[in-house]
């Protein structure tokens, strides 16, 4: 198990490293520029702020002068707020940011799994049509549809939970969480059901029924783990999802977070900001499909021996 860990781990820097090198470049290199948008700035004044960034340098220095503050820790200060630093702005948002996405991820897991092994188990019947419609509402609609939609009738109808703004308290984090893992949900209740349907078909699961094994443990200790294969497959991409998510509902409901702050950094040609958010979100990225690898490791004991 440490050699297959230690054989995912190697390719975690490279990725992370080719990811910050083409974010760099095509943001660079896209037509216009950090102070293009100030109305009645002069060209003296643009050229001195240019200078005080390096923006000036050629790009190749430029990219040189970034990598390596960004091996020291250092994200550099963002181009559009003032005296302030990028890193600061990471502090900010991303506690917000990390904890709303790992909570929608766990909400669909439990929600997933759930739904989708009760449909399974129960092949044809009300729960199985009902978990197949919720899975195709939740995988069609995105996220700029469903947040608004449930802010319109649990806040402005019904006036039971906040539509807008931050605070560390339950009824703030209903309305993102259910828009956040909704989608994620969805799938991973149609993973579920259909690895299920496989491995209750299995010998080794008729076996155990003939064996006159409870329903409940035969759940728990002969299916379960083989369909929960797919699901953690989708991990990777499952992260992605919330993570591209994210950037749409905090715009939504007005969440100080990261996805914010790069949405308004991409807006503002803020190549800074832009940059270290791209860092973290890689970063969050690979980290989560990494575990996601060694939990398939973990479930499938076949994949460590290939």
């Amino acid at each position: 198990m440490l050699r297959y860990a230690l054989r995912r781990l190697s390719g975690f820097l490279p990725t992370l490293f080719v990811i910050v090198t083409v974010s760099f470049f095509v943001i660079r290199l896209a037509p216009g520029g950090p102070f293009e948008a100030e109305q009645g700035l002069r060209a003296d004044v643009r050229a001195n702020l240019e200078a005080a960034y390096g923006l000036n340098r050629p790009l190749w220095a430029q990219y040189g002068r970034y990598v390596g503050g960004v091996l020291h820790g250092d994200f550099g200060p963002s181009l559009k707020l003032r005296d302030v630093a990028v890193s600061e702005l990471i502090a900010r948002g991303l506690p917000l940011s990390a904890g709303l996405g790992f909570a929608a991820m766990a909400l669909a897991l439990l929600a997933g799994v759930g739904l989708g092994l009760a449909a399974a188990l129960k092949r044809g019947g009300l729960i199985d049509h009902a978990t197949g419609a919720f899975a195709v509402l939740g995988v069609s609609l995105p996220g700029f549809v469903v947040g608004p939609f449930l802010a319109l009738v649990f806040g402005l109808y019904l006036h039971w939970l906040p539509v807008a703004g931050w605070q560390p308290d339950f009824a703030h984090a209903v309305l993102p969480l259910v828009t956040l893992a909704l989608p994620v949900a969805a799938y991973i209740a149609r993973l579920t059901r259909g690895s299920a349907l496989e491995v209750l078909r299995s010998d080794y699961v008729r076996t155990a029924r003939a064996k006159g094994l409870s329903a409940g443990r035969i759940v728990l200790h002969h299916v379960l783990r083989p369909a929960l294969l797919p699901v953690v497959s989708y991990l990777g991409p499952a992260v992605a999802a919330i993570v591209t998510g994210s950037l749409v509902v905090e715009s939504v409901f007005g969440l100080p977070g990261t996805g914010r702050y790069l949405a308004e950094g991409a807006l503002n040609r803020d190549y800074s900001l832009v940059m270290g958010m791209v860092i973290v979100y890689g970063t969050l990225t690979l980290g989560c499909n990494l575990l996601a690898d060694l939990a398939y490791g973990w479930l499938d004991p076949r994949v460590r021996y290939e």
